[in-house]
């Protein structure tokens, strides 16, 4: 069992357009609701490679009715923890050339006992499970080392971890060892305070944030694959070239696929070959679509590990 920790989940509302250009207009070609957030497409991934998940992620508010009735249509279990204010709405758009432009509200205000109330929901999951995630960013109201009191917990149960957030909850975080770390480009230079250009740069800030804790970390570049560190081992990981539709959600697809490998016993760099695989093959799809395992084995058998 994989459960994921979705703390700040949305509606996500996507809206396809023909272009989209800076002073011009663009026509919609199509649009739709889903339910969003890291942890939560996670799942949605990992369930629909024949992994058992669960899902654990606040709902309240306005918009808790209608989150909870899109999840329901997920097909694995959720556990919805009741908070008092409406979850965030975003919005997505999305260009036929493949530029996407995502808008994201920062999510509910958790007050009084509500983020106590959430960490107990995940201490009692942890039972039985092999791995946690612990996906996306932060409401206010909950403090900085929320994710590194969860990373505490799973490990005196013997439950691995992977964390993708960023800011000081990644920087916190770090400071529990996580098993797994996935920050992007940007996450990463905010977190060491340095640009990122050349690949030496890419390799030696993967060494730092092991250095800063992690037992393993992905450094997740988009279309450009990944550079991945474990122990003194540095792996470059290499994605083919391919007609990017929709890169919203690779990085989900990575985490999924990442913990997915590692769950079937697979070595770290093919774990971060088939993340980067699966990260790959679902920007290929129009939308917030997520690559089957067979899409993605497809994609795997081009990604190259130097």
């Amino acid at each position: 069992m994989i459960v994921t920790v979705t703390i700040n989940p949305a509606i996500d509302r996507t809206v396809s357009v023909d272009r989209l250009a800076f002073e011009d207009r663009g026509y919609i070609l199509d649009h739709s609701a889903s339910a969003g957030g890291r942890g939560l497409l996670a799942s949605l991934v990992l369930h629909s490679w024949g992994t058992p998940t669960i899902a654990i992620v606040p709902s309240g508010g306005d918009s808790g009715p209608r989150f909870e009735e899109l999840i329901a249509g997920f097909g694995f279990p959720c556990d919805v923890v009741p908070v008092s204010a409406s979850i965030r709405t975003n919005l997505i758009i999305t260009d036929q050339q493949g530029l996407t432009v995502k808008l994201n509200e920062r999510g509910p205000v958790l007050a009084g006992e509500e983020p106590a109330r959430f960490e107990s929901a995940v201490q009692g999951r942890l039972w039985g499970a092999t791995w946690l995630l612990l996906c996306g960013s932060l409401p206010p109201g909950v403090p900085p080392d929320f994710y590194r009191r969860l990373i505490r917990m799973a490990r005196e149960q013997g439950v691995k971890t992977l964390l993708d957030t960023d800011g000081e909850a990644l920087e916190q975080g770090l400071r529990e060892r996580p098993t797994a770390v996935t920050p992007n480009l940007q996450e990463t230079s905010a977190l060491l305070n340095k640009a990122l250009i050349t690949r030496q740069h890419l390799r030696a800030a993967a060494q730092r944030v092991l250095a800063m804790g992690a037992e393993s970390v992905v450094l997740s570049l988009g279309a450009r694959g990944a550079v991945a560190a474990q122990g003194e081992a540095v792996f470059e990981v290499t994605a083919p070239r391919v007609q990017a539709v929709c890169p919203i959600g690779a990085g989900d697809a990575l985490n999924a696929a990442l913990a997915w490998s590692l769950n079937q016993g697979h070595g770290f760099a093919e774990a971060v070959r088939w993340g980067v695989a699966a990260g790959t093959a679902s920007a290929k799809l129009p939308g917030l679509q997520f690559a089957t395992l067979a899409e993605a084995r497809e994609v795997y058998e081009a990604v190259e590990v130097r």
